[in-house]
């Protein structure tokens, strides 16, 4: 009979440098306590407690940037109006194994298409 130990888990420690430089990087313009807690393999509810034990309380959700209506123009982004071709072929090349599966489905029947893929994908 082998008997196995189960790894023991540790708890991870991190220097009240390190704390104070995730909190700080929480008040520049932009950043999020969800984004620098990601950024440095932590979890945000272990930065948001850093912050509170420090007497700084975390940003809310409603003090973040408002983002930029729909209609207004982002970084240069121009919509384009696309007509729907019906007549122009669902063509896809497939790998499985060794080989390389080439088919084509006629865009009018795009759902069917859906559900073959799937069910050959299986």
């Amino acid at each position: 009979m082998t008997i196995t130990q189960q790894p023991r888990r540790t708890r991870r420690t991190h220097s009240e440098a390190f704390k104070r430089s995730l909190i700080e990087a929480c008040g520049e313009p932009g950043a999020s306590v969800a984004g620098v807690a990601l950024a440095n393999g932590i979890n945000a509810n272990q930065l948001r407690r850093w912050m509170r034990e420090r007497g700084i309380e975390p940003p809310e959700l409603s003090c973040l940037p408002l983002r930029p209506a729909a209609s207004e123009a982002i970084g240069g982004f121009v919509p384009v109006q696309l007509t729907q071709s019906t007549h122009a072929p669902i063509r896809m090349e497939l790998p499985k194994g060794a080989a390389t599966v080439t088919v084509e489905w006629p865009a009018s029947s795009a759902a069917a298409c859906g559900v073959w893929l799937r069910e050959w994908l299986g």
